[in-house]
């Protein structure tokens, strides 16, 4: 019995060992995205201006950018030799088409691959491995080292995308290329990108000049107006002036890319593995093109309706011609198998009211008006089978039935069951929902994690019916992204926890964030305008009885914390907090964060007001558990509608999920009830919701997120005495899937969610 005893302790003893060698492994080497094997080795490999190079063919694109890196650090390419030092090897053992392996040793570097895209994603992360003098154009280092290590490595799905919206908001030739060189960085490998759209047709077609001369620009819309309110605090929402011009008295904004422009983009993105997918989106989204073309629609010109604009009319054979006149210069310019049709969210009223539709529908057998959609989705995709290419549409493309060859973007998060339907379709489904992966939703504390860990593969499936979902994206729609700056900010650095997510077989997001500090140096280094991580420890909206005391820990050790208390914006030069600052009077103070490069952070505005505890209300002996819960079926642009409204029936809820019997697609919940907190003290609560919500405690306001709205926490205090205290939460959704959820903290206590034996009434 001791001798096993001894012998299970070995073993446990061994198990514990390599599981602390993995992590330490994890972290000696930052790299994102985390390779499928990784085995440390002894030594470093020394690369000088003397070390050489020989490379196999067919894969010269990778030799360019290894010696454009060793250019930029060492000052001069590395010269070529029959028996190189740095060796690119084609491996045919290695059959996953973007797979490599990398073995370091103290004596050479042999990167192996069967492809050109392995080879290239081998380069990549070589480049991860090598200090930040590679990334400067103007360093002269004598020597570089890698650490010595063993590397097997493939992606766990095909495709890895984000997605670029150049219509609202235009963005230049070099911008792409910026953000391809970045994708290749991380090992992305599409670039979605959505050419056209109501606010402007942004690439030339030649059959169609007048597409871009008169489609291309348009006068400043409301989301401009939006930018330019909020550009007053954040430089980063100024709409870019490059994209202005002047002409016939008018102030116009867009722009334009040339068929050569784009033919150069293709060449840039093939050199780097990455697949450039066209997005031409109809029949929906197309007014920039109707204002041009009227006859394009059912009554001829565009409008506005309740929520899109009229599409083209898929009931005359002149929408089709156009149709495929411009795509045919499309695949012409863009060599990716994959066309976007786009295809989401149609206003099909007209088609209703048309009499060519009427007897077009009758003769196709059609029943309503989301088949006649289909009609014109499928006709396309065989259009764009006749130029051997594939269709891709968004997930409205299965509402009136679908092809088995279309390819399915899943974006509305509400619809749940929509790639499950697809991928046991046989439809080939890419996922894109709305939450977590629309970054153009303001990002949060909560984002990395939430991207990090999101279910690429819905539940519902079978192994077989999973093989049909090929990857995920992340979008970037771009009404207020105004700036090259702004983008950066809303990619980088949830791109990083995308890309991992969709690459690497083994996930663990502890140890993404602990290499995560790394990429930032790199990523300043690149001159990329990235979010700084999130400042904690304080609330939106503070109280205090006495004093408070505003003590941050920085989350990395290289910031800068600097604030102001007279309302200007924090500069790098206004008073640094380097040690906790003592409150005692009413106050605001606005904080930010700042990197080495100086790079702002977000600037949060704090605020502190003194207050007496709030009186807790007498024991009732008739005190139950839960909340009293008012749900009203309609929409609301704010909570206060509900105050105006009769609910629709009320309910008894014990927590603040909502409950599956809510299913409008629009409505309001009004909780009503006490919250019984166990001790006296400053409560902080950080309010999640999508769309908006307000919560009030007593007859204090404690936090405001009203109006409709992405997924934002925000935050308040209320001091409170033990007891029980009138609560009120209202929260409303408006359409397109919803988040709410409420966390506290008490004193310096740490943030947990809501216990539901705080909720009385």
């Amino acid at each position: 019995m001791t001798r096993l005893l001894s012998r299970l302790l070995l073993i446990a003893a061994i198990t514990l060992q390599g599981a602390y060698v993995s992590a330490q492994t994890n972290a000696s080497f930052p790299l994102i995205p985390y390779p499928a094997s990784l085995e440390a080795g002894s030594g470093t490999f020394s690369i000088t201006p003397r070390t050489t190079i020989q490379a196999d063919a067919g894969f010269e694109n990778a030799v360019a950018q290894l010696q454009r890196l060793m250019k930029q650090a060492l000052g001069k390419p590395l010269a070529a030799a029959a028996k190189g030092q740095i060796v690119l090897r084609k491996d045919e053992t290695i059959t996953a088409a973007e797979g490599y392996r990398i073995n370091v040793s103290a004596s050479q570097v042999v990167l192996s691959a069967q492809t050109g895209a392995g080879m290239f994603r081998a380069v990549e992360t070589l480049r991860q491995l090598l200090p930040l003098a590679v990334e400067k154009r103007t360093a002269s280092a004598q020597r570089l080292q890698v650490p010595a290590l063993t590397i097997t490595d493939e992606p766990s799905y095909a495709w890895r995308g984000l997605h670029l919206d150049v219509s609202r908001h235009f963005f230049s030739i070099q911008y792409l290329e910026k953000l391809m060189d970045l994708m290749a960085l991380y090992k992305m490998n599409k670039l979605h990108l959505h050419l056209t759209d109501d606010q402007g047709w942004h690439i030339e077609i030649k059959k169609y000049p007048a597409l871009t001369e008169k489609g291309a620009w348009r006068t400043f819309d409301k989301n401009d107006s939006a930018c330019i309110r909020q550009s007053k605090e954040n430089p980063d929402m100024a709409i870019d002036a490059s994209h202005i011009i002047k002409r016939d008295g008018k102030t116009l904004y867009g722009g334009f890319y040339t068929q050569e422009q784009i033919k150069g983009l293709v060449k840039y993105a093939a050199a780097r593995y990455i697949d450039i997918i066209p997005e031409i989106d109809m029949p929906g989204h197309m007014m920039a093109a109707i204002h041009q073309f009227p006859n394009l629609s059912c009554e001829g010109g565009s409008k506005w309706g309740e929520l899109f604009s009229t599409p083209i009319c898929p009931c005359n054979e002149g929408t089709y011609e156009f149709a495929e006149n411009v795509f045919s210069e499309i695949i012409a310019l863009f060599p990716s198998e994959y066309i976007h049709l786009g295809a989401d969210e149609v206003d099909r009223k007209t088609w209703a009211k048309s009499p060519a539709c009427t007897a077009l529908m009758e003769k196709e057998g059609l029943k309503n008006t989301a088949e006649l959609q289909s009609y014109f989705v499928k006709r396309m995709e065989r259009f764009f089978q006749s130029k051997a290419r594939k269709l891709i549409g968004w997930d409205e493309i299965l509402e009136g039935g679908i092809s088995a060859t279309a390819n399915v973007m899943y974006w509305r998060s509400w619809v749940p069951d929509a790639p499950v339907i697809a991928a046991r379709n046989g439809n080939h489904v890419i996922m894109s929902p709305g939450n977590p992966l629309y970054f153009d939703n303001q990002p949060d504390a909560n984002s990395l994690s939430n991207i990090y860990k999101f279910k690429v593969v819905p539940e519902k499936l079978t192994a077989e019916q999973a093989s049909f979902i090929i990857g995920a994206q992340a979008n970037l729609w771009s009404e207020q992204v105004p700036s090259e700056h702004r983008a950066d900010y809303l990619y980088f650095p949830r791109m990083l926890a995308l890309a991992e997510r969709v690459w690497s077989k083994n996930l663990d997001y502890a140890a993404f964030q602990q290499r995560l500090p790394a990429h930032f140096k790199r990523l300043e280094t690149l001159k990329v305008h990235y979010r700084l991580p999130d400042l904690s420890g304080f609330t939106a909206q503070n109280v205090f009885v006495d004093q408070a005391v505003l003590d941050i820990k920085k989350p990395l050790p290289d910031l800068t914390l600097h604030y102001t208390t007279d309302g200007s914006l924090p500069q790098f030069s206004s008073p640094a907090l380097n040690k906790p600052l003592i409150i005692t009077k009413p106050l605001t103070i606005k904080l930010a964060a700042f990197s080495p490069g100086r790079t702002r952070g977000d600037i949060y505005t704090l605020q502190y007001k003194k207050e007496a505890y709030q009186a807790a209300v007498q024991t009732f002996a008739s005190v139950k558990e839960g909340l009293q819960c008012a749900y009203y079926k309609k929409y609301y642009l704010n909570t206060g509608g509900m105050k105006t409204s009769e609910p629709d029936s009320q309910f008894v809820a014990k927590d603040l999920v909502v409950p599956a019997s809510v299913n409008a697609p629009s409505f309001g919940l009004k909780y009503t009830g006490f919250i019984d907190v166990p001790e006296t003290g400053v409560y902080s609560f950080y309010f999640l919701c999508d769309d908006g919500g307000v919560l009030t405690i007593g007859d204090k306001e404690v936090v405001n997120n009203d109006g409709q709205h992405a997924p934002i926490e925000k935050s308040g205090q209320v001091a409170l005495q033990k007891g029980l205290h009138p609560f009120t939460l209202d929260f409303i959704e408006g359409g397109g899937g919803f988040s709410l959820g409420l966390k506290y903290s008490v004193g310096n206590s740490p943030v947990a969610e809501v216990p539901d034996s705080f909720f009385k009434h």
